[in-house]
């Protein structure tokens, strides 16, 4: 029996994958997007092509923060519009609060007006700060985030505790950690050392090259979202710190179970496209961790959730639609 989805943040990298899975399961999906200028309109436009073709799909152009969201006869919001980007929101904190938080709490009160009593919320493992013990537990206080971007994802997990209490309304905050693949943002890392290296331009690397992430491939990070909107159907009351239904708002890690360093990544996306990489070296950044590591146990023990793509298996599929889109010319 098919259900209706409302996606929001549809025509954007994960959303747009995410919606192409529910359809493929049957289900009917509604998607907004508002088209933020933070990248090309038409790379979101490319993203939404098929999406648009299929007739269990309705799309609708909209802004969350400001526009009415088409709530008829869905019964589960999954909550993945955002503006992205830590070191960008160092120049425009205004610009993340608006969209972030004001945003994220503009869906939880439609939500709750409109009697729907799941959502799924796409926040980030930057809420951990630097100052979190390896590997991220959920159960970490989370209280230093260190740049704007951080600190909006966080406002918009305190959002969802604050209206699950009052509203018994059951919200899954889905922590996602460094996602990729094919279709991923062109300013993320993966993505923009892909470019630089197949071009033959030399890469930015910020540090000495031992930082670390926490790779999610977006397959895996599908599998996570997916079973997250079976979580929130399920009864009983959740407490604290995870577990149960009904009411309640529980942060859930989906990461890739694995830390990768930064200049073995660069290595093995130029060894994989078969390019010598040229490395320029730069001071940190500002706002960025030095590590990010997900403890999975409470995604296996809540979702059944385990990571199946390792990184090189995931550079290798990421390089071959890179590839294929820039038609072999690299």
């Amino acid at each position: 029996m098919s259900r209706r989805l409302l996606v929001t943040g549809a025509a954007g990298f994960i959303g747009s994958h995410l919606c192409e899975a529910l359809l493929a399961r049957g289900d009917e999906v509604v998607g907004t997007d508002n088209f933020d200028p933070f990248y090309a309109r038409a790379l979101k436009e490319r993203n939404l092509e098929d999406l648009r073709r299929h007739p269990r799909f309705r799309f609708l152009e909209a802004d969350v923060a400001r526009d009415p969201l088409p709530l008829d006869g869905v019964s589960v919001v999954i909550h993945l519009a955002a503006r992205p980007g830590v070191r960008p929101s160092l120049e425009d904190p205004a610009s993340y609060s608006e969209a972030n938080v004001t945003g994220t709490v503009r869906v939880f009160e439609a939500t709750r007006r409109a009697g729907i009593g799941r959502v799924v919320f796409g926040s980030s493992s930057s809420v951990y700060g630097d100052a979190t013990p390896a590997p991220f537990s959920e159960d970490a206080p989370a209280v230093w985030p260190i740049s704007p971007y951080a600190a909006s994802k966080r406002a918009g997990e305190l959002m969802a505790h604050a209206f699950a209490h009052l509203y018994g309304v059951r919200v899954a905050c889905l922590r996602f950690f460094t996602v990729y693949g094919p279709r991923q943002r062109p300013d993320l890392a993966i993505h923009r050392f892909t470019d630089l290296i197949a071009q033959g331009s030399p890469v930015r690397m910020y540090g000495d090259g031992s930082s670390e992430r926490d790779y999610t491939y977006i397959t895996d990070c599908l599998d996570g979202v997916l079973s997250a909107v079976e979580w929130t159907a399920r009864t009983g009351r959740a407490g604290r710190g995870g577990g149960g239904g009904g009411g309640g708002a529980v942060a859930i890690n989906i990461g890739g179970g694995a830390r990768v360093r930064l200049d073995r990544l660069i290595e093995l996306i130029g060894r994989t496209l078969g390019r010598t990489v040229r490395i320029e070296r730069h001071p940190d950044q500002p706002g960025d961790v030095r590590l990010t590591a997900a403890d999975l146990r409470r995604a296996e023990r809540e979702l059944d959730y385990r990571p199946r793509v390792g990184i090189e298996e995931g550079i290798r599929h990421f390089v071959s639609w890179y590839q294929e889109i820039h038609g072999r010319q690299s």
